[in-house]
């Protein structure tokens, strides 16, 4: 009650018991917007993932793009900000990867390690939804964000390890075998599990902001972030840590 801007940041990478893609990327934004037009916010801002797509046979894209629907028809000015993999020192992608070159002699290339993404710190990102707040950007327009560097999946893998001081051999794993072994882990915790079904199908496509959102203006630099900072700047401080 009383607040101008309302941001919700609230997502989860697995659907587990009651925390599901559903009841937390679809109905839970949903419940948010309502709240935050009811309460008379002047702005709400909606972070989704880049990917979002209603055909998408992931369902954490699926889910992300119903919760942007869902937004938009409770609050039609909310601002959508779609980042690609977002970095930072508690991260779970550079983390769980030096933590796995650490402990496992091999590491698995799912798809050939093709599948290309744009990593943005976490920073940048935070600083693109404090502008968003304060004026910057369309209202009920969505937006891409992604750091200033393009890498495939074995490139990152590959400055995981240098900058984790490991040099592990890898082992390809096509999509079926990843998924197969996905299945196989099924009832591990979500935290012992190297990958999810669903995650699989998400790396089947790259993570990258679109052309047509370059073309239209809905990027990073439109909500006033210049000068992102890349991984290679960042990471490897907080990666220190996992040196032999």
């Amino acid at each position: 009650q009383g607040a101008e801007v309302v941001i919700n940041a609230v997502g989860v990478l697995a659907s587990v018991g009651k925390q599901s893609f559903d009841a937390v990327h679809v109905e839970g934004a949903r419940a948010v917007a309502r709240a935050a037009r009811e309460a008379g916010a002047q702005r709400f801002i909606h972070i989704s993932a880049i990917g979002a797509n209603a055909a998408s046979s992931a369902a954490y894209a699926r889910t992300k793009a119903a919760g942007e629907a869902a937004v938009l028809a409770e609050f039609p000015g909310a601002i959508i900000i779609r980042p690609s993999i977002v970095f930072g020192p508690e991260d779970e992608f550079y983390n769980r990867f030096a933590s796995m070159a650490r402990m496992s002699p091999l590491m698995p290339l799912i798809g050939g390690g093709r599948t290309r993404f744009q990593p943005i710190f976490v920073a940048d990102l935070a600083a693109a939804v404090v502008n968003a707040a304060e004026g910057a950007g369309t209202p009920g327009t969505v937006y891409e964000v992604g750091g200033p560097d393009v890498k495939s999946f074995r490139e990152l893998l590959d400055e995981t390890q240098k900058w984790a001081g490991r040099d592990r051999g890898y082992f390809p794993m096509p999509f079926w075998m990843a998924k197969l072994q996905a299945l196989l882990t099924w009832p591990l915790p979500n935290s012992l599990r190297p990958v999810t079904v669903d995650q699989v199908r998400m790396l089947e496509s790259d993570n990258v902001v679109s052309e047509a959102a370059k073309k239209e203006g809905r990027t990073l630099e439109a909500l006033g972030v210049k000068h992102p900072r890349s991984a290679g700047i960042v990471v490897p401080e907080y990666l220190e840590r996992f040196k032999p």
